[in-house]
């Protein structure tokens, strides 16, 4: 296993079962012919078989079928929270480190008071009131995660505006927005990448936990959290029905936590060096 020593072997290795997830995400329905939300109580309940892998639910629907679709879901709804929270709260930290003054003291007493509430709490709240739905959830989870992306944006802003090759830009007579354009969202992109990649399996997580608690997607949406829920009320009777939604949710995490760990580690400038 040599090979796996090297930091680029890694990331190829993880990238490879990213890119796997990702292609059953997007192309296993379309292979798959059973219907998720069809039901058939004269299969409810089916252990794992030839016929039905991961067995059936309480309400008969095949539970491997809906894992399947639920990585679907599941991962595109944990893409438009990370899309959503990196580029507003990105945004958010460079004005603030841009413009400082007042607009600095304003924008961060505000994000200094998002970050009091814990996250995960304030999340459970915003989609109570809002109700529980896969929009919703995203909102949710996308109006308490920025905070983290603004304090980055705001000390990579800071860091750059002491820089010489933007004092030497501004002696040239470069205009404020073409600075940010040309020398702030550049330098800043690489590591909110970074900072992304690492999110997405927390995020999955997070997005599991809101459908399992009843303030996530709605029945009978094949959602991993969701199905877990289901699954925990006929644990006894069949386990099958919470163990291997739970096994997804494990491996698809892990993989994103590897792969972003990876990621982050090939992009370290002091290794680099």
């Amino acid at each position: 296993m040599g090979f796996l020593r090297d930091e680029h072997s890694l990331f190829r290795l993880y990238s490879g079962l990213v890119l796997l997830v990702i292609l059953v995400a997007a192309f296993g329905p379309l292979l798959l012919s059973e219907d998720p939300y069809a039901s058939n109580m004269t299969a409810s309940l089916l252990e794992p078989s030839a016929e039905h892998w991961f067995g059936t639910d309480k309400l008969g629907r095949d539970c491997f079928t809906r894992i399947i679709y639920g990585a679907r879901v599941s991962l595109s709804m944990t893409i438009m929270v990370v899309f959503l929270m990196s580029v507003v709260g990105t945004l958010v930290g460079i004005v603030s480190g841009y413009c400082g003054g007042w607009v600095d003291t304003l924008l961060m007493r505000f994000t200094d008071m998002m970050m009091a509430f814990p996250g995960i709490v304030l999340a459970i709240a915003i989609a109570g009131v809002m109700g529980g739905s896969v929009v919703n959830t995203v909102l949710a989870l996308a109006t308490v995660g920025w905070t983290k992306y603004a304090r980055l944006g705001r000390s990579l802003t800071l860091k750059l505006t002491q820089s010489e090759f933007m004092a030497a830009a501004i002696t040239n007579g470069t205009k404020p927005l073409a600075l940010l354009y040309r020398h702030i969202l550049p330098n800043t992109f690489q590591m909110v990448i970074v900072t992304a990649a690492m999110d997405i399996g927390s995020i999955i997580m997070e997005i599991a936990g809101l459908s399992f608690l009843g303030f996530g997607a709605q029945p009978p949406t094949a959602e991993w959290g969701l199905m877990l829920n289901e699954g925990r009320q006929v644990l006894q009777t069949a386990p099958w029905a919470m163990i291997f939604p739970g096994l997804a949710i494990l491996v698809v995490v892990a993989i994103f936590n590897l792969w972003g760990d990876s990621l982050r580690d090939l992009m370290d400038p002091q290794k680099a060096n």
